[in-house]
């Protein structure tokens, strides 16, 4: 089967093949079953049976599996429609045989139960419920009407109506109890397998950011040394007669220099954890002033803040959540942006910032990746890291990031984060 573009899609097909050939070989299983068991009650035990139809209904299943085995191995998809249908030939097939050998009194009529467990197991609750349900009408119908068995003498028995409606209610009773509790735990397992698959996914996004952070620190280390070496030589450049007529373009250079640093110093950002060092005790409207404004200094004009922060909560903050902002601001200029507004809100004891911007918006292949490294609509190297790393940082603080396109054109990028994961302890 070839690798689709939603991986989740392609686990939910391949998972489906597989559920059909165990039904396939499931199948086969029970027409041997029917086989023998035909010939043994009419040459064995010399019972009358209309023997042509039942090995025609025999001989149908029959293809039906073949047919379902070479659809497989062709490479086809299945998925809980075909499945259920399956189920339904199945369930016609054993109606029919049931038909012809004595309705409900034929001994074998309460194996019904093992099409609605298998049902209940492979289908969805809805299908599981439905082939319930034609199980449990098919029964009562096959008490009224049927082909009466005709027993030799010292085989027969009468059973009577009483006997049969209570058989009936017990075949209901316990396909329901069976599809109840098999549907609930077969959704308690696909619950906890994706549970799992989620805490894998975060141990792989975590052990790449610590890669990531190891990366940095060693790039920081080996830039360190010859930014600071440049900075010393333009202090001294600065007092030298010959360069001392035009200050201006050594405090360019030292400007450029000092952001080097400054950069140099954010790159341990990279590692997504919220670090103990360079922190600011501060209140949330002053740091989001400070960071827009600095942020606007670049960009005049596109950024408005609206803040509805009453009374406004003191804050410890570092670099990582200025960088966060930054980053899904620089996103939303680089979408081609003409306005840009963020709004912060606190309710019940969360913080709600949304940036919202008119830009080209998040391609709708990109919404279902949001969170995960290097899924960008940016054609340059290292694109795609600043939401992954925003959604990790906040995952750590408690919080969550939301990503969805505005309703006409543009973007809106919201972040929650718990005000009391940046509440400083009290002194």
């Amino acid at each position: 089967m070839p690798f689709p573009a939603d991986p989740a899609r392609y686990s939910a097909a391949l998972a489906g093949g597989r559920n059909m050939l165990l039904l396939s070989h499931l199948r086969l299983v029970a027409l041997l079953g029917q086989l023998v068991t035909i010939l043994v009650v009419r040459f064995g035990l010399n019972i009358s049976l209309p023997l042509g139809p039942m090995i025609a209904v025999v001989a149908a299943l029959a293809g039906l599996n073949i047919w379902s085995l070479v659809f497989l191995a062709r490479g086809g998809t299945v998925t809980n429609r075909g499945l259920f249908l399956a189920l339904l030939v199945d369930f016609a097939a054993l109606t029919a045989q049931f038909y012809m050998s004595g309705g409900a009194t034929n001994p074998f009529a309460p194996i019904g139960l093992l099409q609605i467990v298998i049902g209940a197991v492979l289908l969805e609750a809805w299908s599981s419920w439905v082939l319930l349900v034609l199980h449990s009408i098919a029964f009562g119908l096959l008490s009224l009407y049927h082909r009466p068995l005709a027993l030799p003498e010292g085989y027969a028995s009468a059973i009577s109506p009483v006997q049969l409606f209570a058989s009936w209610v017990n075949f209901v009773l316990v396909a329901v109890l069976l599809v109840f509790f098999v549907t609930r735990i077969s959704r308690n397992l696909r619950q906890r397998d994706a549970s799992i698959a989620r805490m894998q996914q975060q141990a792989a996004e975590e052990d790449h950011i610590v890669r990531m952070g190891l990366l940095a620190s060693g790039a920081a280390h080996e830039l360190g040394t010859p930014l600071s070496s440049l900075s010393v030589i333009l202090g001294d450049w600065r007092k030298q007669p010959a360069l001392a007529a035009d200050p201006e373009e050594i405090a360019e250079m030292q400007a450029a220099v000092a952001r080097c640093k400054d950069i140099v110093g954010g790159i341990l950002y990279a590692a997504g954890e919220a670090r103990g060092e360079d922190l600011e005790r501060t209140t949330l409207r002053h740091f989001l002033v400070a960071v827009t404004t600095t942020w606007s200094a670049q960009r005049p004009g596109l950024l408005t803040l609206d803040d509805k922060l009453d009374p406004d909560p003191e804050v410890v903050v570092d670099r990582t959540l200025a960088q966060i902002l930054t980053n899904i601001l620089e996103n939303a200029a680089e979408a081609e942006a003409s306005r840009i507004e963020m709004n912060v809100r606190i309710s019940e004891g969360i913080i709600d910032l949304t940036v919202t911007d008119d830009g080209v918006g998040f391609p709708p292949a990109m919404l279902e990746t949001i969170g995960q490294p290097y899924r960008s609509s940016k054609d340059r190297r290292g694109a795609g890291l600043g939401l992954f790393l925003a959604v990790n940082v906040l995952r750590k603080l408690g919080g969550t990031v939301a990503v969805r396109n505005g309703a006409v054109r543009g973007a809106v990028v919201t972040l929650m984060v718990p005000l009391a994961a940046l509440t400083p302890e009290p002194s």
